[in-house]
């Protein structure tokens, strides 16, 4: 047996609890998608939530076209849709702030749980938004 292949075990071993970790820490990351009907106010929820370290990042992504119905008519419009990035312990936050910025009656507020991501911007996500955590411990 040569000395790689004695390595080699502990190697796969380093690299699996690395990618545990990086799998537990996607899976405490949210991604909320939220449609809003103009870019100032879409800048102004993303700006908020920054500014508040409720979110690490908000892409804002223009224009989109929504074709939905509401209250029994179909509706075709422009919309502005933000990507917000966020920890899955702030969600309730995030939602409960962005409601209280938006216009729309019924926001479209939805979460998605990724199940992998890149350590190194998991790790910048956390750091960002560990201000809002501890606001909220103290609360």
């Amino acid at each position: 047996m040569s000395g790689l292949d004695a390595a080699e075990p502990a190697a796969r071993v380093t690299c699996a609890m690395a990618s545990s970790k990086t799998l537990q820490k996607a899976s405490a990351m949210r991604l909320l998608l939220v449609t809003v009907g103009s870019e100032e106010q879409a800048v102004s929820i993303a700006r908020t939530l920054v500014q508040e370290h409720l979110a690490a990042c908000v892409n804002l992504i223009a224009p989109i076209r929504s074709i939905y119905r509401w209250r029994d008519a179909l509706e075709d419009e422009r919309e502005i849709l933000l990507v917000i990035k966020t920890r899955k312990a702030l969600y309730s936050r995030v939602e409960q702030r962005v409601r209280e910025m938006h216009s729309y009656e019924v926001p479209e507020i939805l979460s998605i749980a990724p199940d992998a991501g890149h350590r190194p911007y998991l790790e910048w996500l956390f750091d960002s938004t560990a201000a809002a955590v501890l606001r909220g411990a103290r609360s």
